[in-house]
């Protein structure tokens, strides 16, 4: 299939991405379990990923959120032909993510397995069985929201992902805001909203991260979603670092 986006080329999508400050963001990272990017995408680039959700081709599922008690609304997983532009984005994350998830395995006493290219762990996934793609493009319309969860697919996981901006808030959309809660222990949980720019994209953690405690690290579990869109339609564009089962 003839890619109907016109990408930049990857070395200038992986200038985008270290462009940012990575040690503030690996800081805010170990603090809040998620990082908002500066812009990755420019607004032509956004509309033209978010015009993609009607190409049905391009998806190898659809998913209704309200059948599955997830919320509601709709979400697609590409198949493994991505847009040049999502794919590219995809590899020029994995190198800056890699030390991070690193140091949180090391913090939380666990099994580092992920080797130093994309192609080679994404290898690693399809030889557990974990062979579907899934990356994903996000469509909510107005009432529609995404319950709290966490992407993890399978036992091959990669311990953050990143979630881009397509549509502006306050714009194209209102409410929508990115949500995430952490439980905490011996104690309620604590929630944090982000709201995410267009073009922008947020790091977070998939499913905990290390809490510094009195006899070291401990893992502070986390989960993500969407609250209530008021008005408008919001897309995103998820980028998860490993396959599904």
């Amino acid at each position: 299939m003839t890619d109907t986006i016109s990408s930049a080329r990857q070395d200038q999508v992986a200038d985008r991405v270290a462009a940012d400050d990575w040690d503030a963001l690996t800081d805010e990272l170990g603090e809040f379990g998620h990082a908002l990017t500066g812009p990755l995408l420019t607004p032509g680039e956004c509309h033209r990923i978010a015009g993609l959700y009607d190409e049905t081709e391009r998806f190898r599922t659809t998913i209704d959120m309200a059948r599955y008690r997830f919320g509601s609304g709709q979400y697609r997983y590409f198949t493994h032909d991505l847009p040049d532009l999502v794919r590219e984005l995809r590899e020029a994350f994995y190198p800056r993510l890699l030390p991070i998830a690193r140091d949180w395995a090391q913090k939380l006493n666990r099994p580092s397995p992920w080797p130093d290219t994309l192609e080679e762990w994404l290898t690693m996934c399809h030889e557990a069985g974990q062979a579907k793609s899934a990356q994903i493009l996000l469509r909510y319309g107005r009432g529609d929201w995404n319950a709290l969860h966490r992407d993890v697919f399978g036992e091959m996981l990669f311990p953050l992902q990143v979630v881009v901006g397509l549509d502006a808030p306050g714009e194209d959309f209102t409410g929508g805001e990115f949500i995430m809660t952490e439980q905490r222990p011996r104690a309620q949980s604590r929630g944090s909203s982000t709201t995410l720019p267009k073009g922008h994209g947020l790091i977070f953690t998939t499913r905990d991260r290390p809490v510094a405690s009195k006899r070291g690290w401990a893992n502070g579990p986390m989960r993500h979603g969407v609250s209530t869109v008021r008005s408008g339609h919001r897309h995103t564009l998820g980028l998860v670092f490993h396959d599904a089962a």
